[in-house]
């Protein structure tokens, strides 16, 4: 059954999975010094790492708690919509391409999760 805590569960886990998503891709291409430990250390200096770790942890807890409410099958279903919505972000933020391929997938998805829903 779906309640409305069930729903603020689901919510926060599509935006910390997207924050960190998000996060990790500033991390990896922030440092300017591409060669061997430099890159490491530039690396792990950078607070976006430690803010996609963050929302990471924070989004594993979350992530239990609404397991714990909903069916694993239905759980697992509805929390592919985090594709979608780190694509679109992706887009908005890195100028990422949406080709016919990724958006008929973002439609197939979209229209599952839909679904699951619905039953």
């Amino acid at each position: 059954m779906i309640t409305p805590l069930v729903i603020v569960l689901w919510i926060a886990n599509i935006t910390l999975d997207t924050l960190g998503q998000i996060a990790f891709k500033y991390s990896a291409t922030a440092p300017q010094n591409r060669s061997g430990w430099y890159y490491w250390i530039d690396l792990f200096r950078n607070y976006w790492l430690w803010i996609g770790i963050g929302s990471y942890v924070a989004e594993f807890l979350l992530w239990l708690a609404f397991l714990t409410l909903v069916p694993l099958s239905q759980g697992i279903l509805l929390g592919s919509i985090n594709i979608i919505a780190i694509m679109v972000v992706g887009r908005i933020i890195f100028k990422e391409a949406f080709t016919l391929y990724r958006i008929a997938g973002m439609l197939f998805i979209t229209g599952g999760v839909i679904l699951v829903g619905l039953s």
